[in-house]
């Protein structure tokens, strides 16, 4: 029977396998270990590596293993020191090991597949970076495959290694170049059991928003929309004032219809007066995302240095590196920190000068956590003159709008800042943002502002809102009760290793590292027309087993804690099952030889 290849992660069955091909082939036939009298080579890491298997019906085919940045330690960390190679704490890469097909399935696709779904695997963990060993022997394989040498040169036994490192979206597109149409032919049949999609988004920044998959985006059947669950995104649970609503429905085909004022000039104003800034420190957008494309697009260079908060808003990666081509870092918060910024670590960061921008998402997406206004200007403050803030308060209402460091950016030409009126005001579908800068700066970016830059039923919708602000205070404050409550419920179901809250209209759970993948859990929830989002691609930090969970009311709420227990019933099932039969390994596998 012709049996497609399937990809998915080891089994505990698969092990002596592992153990036995890799004694194979670096002990028999390359010579790297000795031979042992056991026929098995394991490995010091096997307790935290990951192991991704190709098979083919009951016939094994190949392994690669991952070592991912959380376990803390490398295979290269037997031959070099960190100062040596200090790409291993400065970059945090995934380590990519000993890639190895049985003789038979050498040049075939089997290996090209094996390293596909290793880079697919990274990236779905938030992975930019890989580090690897290569032969020397074979070292232009490696640089054709994407990877560079790093300028060090290893031996282990008879064996002579270069170390490589490569870009996971390089490496990613070079397989898909080098093998793209072998593997879109394979894609129908294959078997794909790893917890990640086959293909990677094209182009563009992965937000929320899947649960437009489930209503429809031709908006043929709008009607789901009341039957799904949209807590993947960060949309307000409630509708806009009431002073909204009366205002766009009015008139809707005037308002349709009709041109906007050509600046948004009435917005403007409207901004100024609640917010008490100057009318020329002002730029509106259609969304923040508007405003970070026209202002990011104006400042940067490939030349240029950035610093981003990890885990962060994701959009700032992807314009400051794949779109604009920025030289970009990273200050990484830490579960042990709580997640917390830490002002002295951030001064460290940014005190050289080194950077053109530096990012702060305050409070954070997706960590949830505040930095406290005074700390961070103080930072700011004793910044060089040189470097440039951009504070995304997007999230700042749930805090305390007295927070916002609008006022400085308005006079320190040093400091922007955005803030989107979409989450806070329940204005997601309308897109409307504005940025506060020092009116020479928010002069520039005025310039370079198409004319109509929001259109008149959002500016009309921005401005009632505005002039609403108890109906959105009292729907703050109800958010952070629904918020309790969600996050009780969840604790209730005793799954999670952890529930964090956090200050603003979503909060995170995190599965134990024994249990389900975030992928896992987001998919089969979808099972249940409940959408949560996986951000395991947004950071290593993740380690590939946090969800975040937008806030709904209290019966999508109760909706959401109940799809989360009924989907790891589900998984918790299919995992006994799983180990109840496992795999046999076909008799007679032949001698095999490396392939990398």
């Amino acid at each position: 029977m012709d049996h497609a290849i399937q990809l998915r992660a080891a089994a505990p069955s698969d092990h002596d396998w592992i153990h036995e091909l890799r004694h194979r082939v670096y002990a028999e036939e390359l010579g790297q270990h000795p031979v042992h009298p056991s026929g098995r080579l394991s490995d010091g890491l096997d307790g935290d590596n990951v192991y991704l298997v190709a098979s083919r019906g009951e016939t094994r085919i190949g392994f690669v293993s991952l070592t991912p940045p959380w376990v803390g330690r490398y295979a290269l960390d037997k031959y070099l020191t960190r100062e040596e190679l200090p790409v291993l704490s400065e970059e945090a890469p995934f380590e990519i090991r000993v890639l190895t097909v049985e003789e038979r399935w050498r040049f075939t696709v089997a290996a090209p597949l094996l390293m596909y779904a290793a880079l697919r695997w990274v990236a779905a963990r938030g992975g930019r970076q890989v580090v690897a060993m290569g032969r020397t022997e074979l070292l232009d394989m490696y640089l054709a495959a994407g990877l560079r040498p790093v300028g060090r040169t290893v031996r282990s036994g008879a064996v002579s290694f270069e170390v490589l490192s490569g870009s996971v979206a390089e490496l990613t597109r070079t397989v898909r170049e080098r093998h793209g149409r072998t593997l879109e032919r394979l894609r129908a049949g294959l078997d794909w059991r790893l917890d990640v999609e086959f293909a990677p988004r094209a182009d563009g920044c992965e937000h929320g928003g899947a649960f437009f998959s489930a209503i429809g985006t031709d908006f043929r059947t709008l009607a789901r929309r009341h039957e799904v669950v949209a807590a993947d995104v960060l949309d307000a649970w409630f509708p806009p004032s009431p002073k909204v609503r009366a205002v766009l429905s009015e008139d809707p085909g005037w308002a349709a219809r009709t041109s906007p004022p050509t600046g948004a000039e009435g917005l403007l104003a409207e901004i100024a007066g609640v917010r008490g800034l100057p009318v020329e420190s002002l730029v509106v957008g259609a969304g923040s995302s508007d405003l970070i494309f026209r202002a990011f697009g104006r400042w940067l260079t490939p030349e240029s240095r950035v610093l981003l908060l990890d885990p962060s808003y994701g959009e700032y990666a992807h314009v400051t590196e794949r779109v604009i081509g920025c030289r970009v870092d990273r200050l990484r918060l830490r579960r042990e920190d709580g997640w917390l910024l830490d002002p002295a670590r951030l001064a460290a960061a940014t005190g050289s000068g080194r950077y053109d921008l530096v990012v702060v998402v305050n409070p954070n997406n997706p960590t949830g956590r505040h930095a406290p206004a005074d700390a961070l200007r103080a930072v700011i403050e004793a910044s060089p003159a040189r470097t440039r803030w951009w504070i995304d308060e997007a999230y700042l209402g749930y805090v305390d709008p007295g927070e916002s460091l609008a006022g400085l950016a308005s006079v320190d030409a040093r400091v922007v800042v955005c803030t989107s009126l979409s989450k806070m005001y329940a204005l997601s579908g309308m897109r409307a943002a504005y940025l506060v800068a020092d009116p020479e700066t928010a002069g520039e970016l005025r310039r370079w502002t198409p004319p109509w830059p929001v259109s008149l039923p959002a500016q009309l919708a921005a401005v009632t809102a505005l002039r609403d602000p108890g109906y959105y205070a009292e729907r703050w404050a109800r958010t952070a009760e629904l918020r309790r409550e969600l996050a009780y419920d969840l604790k209730e179901l005793d799954r999670f290793s952890s529930v964090d809250e956090g200050v603003a209209n979503f909060l995170t759970v995190t599965l134990p590292p024994d249990g389900p993948s975030a992928a896992r859990l987001v998919r089969e929830c979808r099972r249940h027309d409940v959408y949560l989002r996986d951000l395991s691609p947004m950071s290593p930090a993740y380690e590939g087993r946090t969800v975040r969970v937008a806030v709904r009311d209290t019966e999508e709420n109760a909706r959401i804690a109940a799809a989360c227990r009924n989907a790891l019933d589900a998984l918790r099932a299919r995992a006994t099952v799983a180990v109840a039969t496992p795999v046999t390994m076909a008799a007679g596998a032949p001698v095999g030889r490396v392939s990398r």
